[in-house]
């Protein structure tokens, strides 16, 4: 896939202010300082599309960004919507303030009519966290497509990278009997850039179909 623009749309404080439901869309989110701004920045190969910050929390709003995109140099150009979801598991938060979060993204993500696929990211510096396997737990409840992306891989050693990885779907292996699908990223590096929008090129095709 190749990204030819991708613009600011709006920000939208519940699901039903977002834009039209008319396009294939695909929404991120993962605990706050996973990387998410600098993912979405890397994958549309804009420097500061997504507005990055030192301060957990920052995205409170349910932002959308179009994206216009072809399969190869002369192919038709596609648009479709990129979703930077406030993240989860932000404990600085008021008890009410997070909760009412916790709404406005359970509401998006199961009456999103047209939400293709979620990226799920998660620090893969780290080993299984409690608040991600509960949030994936409840997208597969929910019966949302989603896949995961692990962060910032440039961060730590590959073998501690790897290790993280297999830790996390182990302690998935205990309930699932199917494995959701992955990529390794780096928004530094790049690395991850061409499987993620691959993944995302085949989405659209099928829709297609």
């Amino acid at each position: 896939m190749q990204i030819k623009s991708a613009k600011y749309i709006i920000s939208a404080p519940s699901f039903d202010k977002c834009p039209k439901p008319d396009k294939p869309e695909y929404a991120f989110i993962g605990r706050s300082n996973v990387g998410k701004s600098s993912l979405i920045n890397m994958l549309t190969n804009h420097k500061s599309l997504a507005k990055t910050s030192a301060s957990p929390g920052k995205t409170q709003l349910i932002n959308h960004f179009e994206v216009e995109s072809s399969s190869a140099a002369k192919a038709p150009i596609e648009k479709w919507y990129l979703v930077d979801l406030p993240g989860y598991g932000y404990a600085k938060l008021s008890q009410s303030t997070r909760r009412r979060w916790e709404q406005m993204i359970e509401n998006y993500l199961r009456k999103r009519e047209n939400l293709t696929n979620v990226f799920v990211l998660i620090d893969s510096r780290h080993g299984p966290q409690k608040n991600d396997l509960e949030f994936i737990n409840n997208l597969d409840k929910w019966q949302v497509p989603f896949a995961i992306i692990f962060t910032k891989s440039d961060k730590e050693k590959p073998g501690v990278v790897q290790r993280n990885v297999q830790a996390f779907f182990e302690e998935l292996k205990k309930t699932w009997q199917f494995l959701p699908q992955y990529f390794v990223s780096s928004a530094e590096k790049k690395v991850g850039r061409e499987e993620v929008l691959n993944f995302i090129q085949k989405c659209n095709e099928g829709l297609k179909a």
